[in-house]
């Protein structure tokens, strides 16, 4: 969007998620430390006044931006929670190349906001972990439904390979990078699961 935005545009409804949208843009672009707040007001368009109005500090428009992640079903472990989809073939879906439309390659953005904000007791490092630790029991619920005798165990190990195709993805910039992890997590299904080897 552009940086001379109109009064008009300014003082329009919606100033909140046009600055979730600025955000989302310019953390994937340039990454969540390099980007200011004042240039995400710029970019959303809003006054610096709308934008404290919502998100009275960085770290609440990071945790929000991540939540509005989640909601959307943007993440990749959005997989794990469809219905439509048998449980093995959700946990494989985690390897999938990403849709054409999201290049360059991200990884996984709790992954990214962890990094960038170290401190295990930060606000925005917390809810990360969070979600980190929420990916490892749903694939826990779906190995337990297919029979797994150690669930945790094989789950954690699914996130590892998981999370480890993300990171290496986004770091060669080769977003079929997760083919070579699932090789590895369809080994690890076919020893834990009854019936399959």
């Amino acid at each position: 969007m552009s940086t001379t935005a109109t009064a008009s545009q300014r003082r329009g409804r919606g100033g909140r998620e046009r600055i979730l949208a600025a955000a989302a843009q310019l953390f994937a672009t340039q990454g969540i430390n390099a980007t200011g707040m004042e240039q995400v007001a710029e970019e959303a368009p809003v006054s610096k006044r709308t934008l404290y109005a919502h998100f009275r500090t960085k770290n609440d428009l990071v945790i929000a931006h991540l939540q509005g992640l989640v909601l959307s079903s943007a993440t990749l472990e959005s997989v794990l929670t469809r219905e439509d989809i048998p449980p093995r073939e959700r946990i494989l879906k985690l390897f999938d190349r990403p849709a054409a439309d999201t290049a360059p390659v991200r990884g996984c953005p709790f992954i990214d906001a962890a990094a960038e904000f170290p401190d295990p007791q930060s606000a925005v490092h917390s809810y990360a972990c969070e979600q980190k630790l929420r990916m490892v029991q749903l694939i826990a619920a779906l190995v337990t439904e297919l029979g797994c005798r150690e669930p945790v165990a094989l789950a954690e190990q699914l996130a590892t390979l998981a999370d480890g195709a993300a990171s290496r993805a986004m770091v060669l910039g080769e977003a079929d990078y997760g083919r070579h992890a699932r090789a590895a997590a369809e080994v690890l299904l076919e020893q834990a699961l009854p019936g399959t080897t």
